[in-house]
């Protein structure tokens, strides 16, 4: 689990990490990852030590290394946390807009 704590930079070096890690356990190398995925050499290089990539790498890289179901999940709405009362329970309201 992520703490609270953690930065937006450490939490992107902490994926990265583990993404290597992955990697290693599957004796992949980067080159090697790179032809599976369709992401550059420099841009596995880059993320590794840096922990910068885009989304769309990240994907791609995720698919091969067999972690792609995490990112399904990521921003999965639960009605049911949200309710505050039995009414809400019974007809709950679908946001349509977000507040400005």
């Amino acid at each position: 689990m992520i703490s609270v704590l953690m930065t937006p930079s450490e939490v992107s070096a902490h994926i990265a990490k583990q993404a290597r890690a992955k990697r290693l356990s599957l004796n992949l190398s980067q080159i090697g990852l790179s032809e599976r995925s369709g992401v550059s050499y420099a841009v596995i290089k880059k993320f590794e030590q840096t922990g910068k990539i885009s989304l769309d790498s990240l994907l791609k890289i995720s698919f091969i290394l067999d972690a792609s179901e995490a990112f399904l999940s990521l921003f999965q709405f639960d009605p049911l946390m949200k309710m505050t009362s039995l009414e809400e329970l019974v007809s709950p309201k679908m946001r349509k807009r977000g507040r400005r």
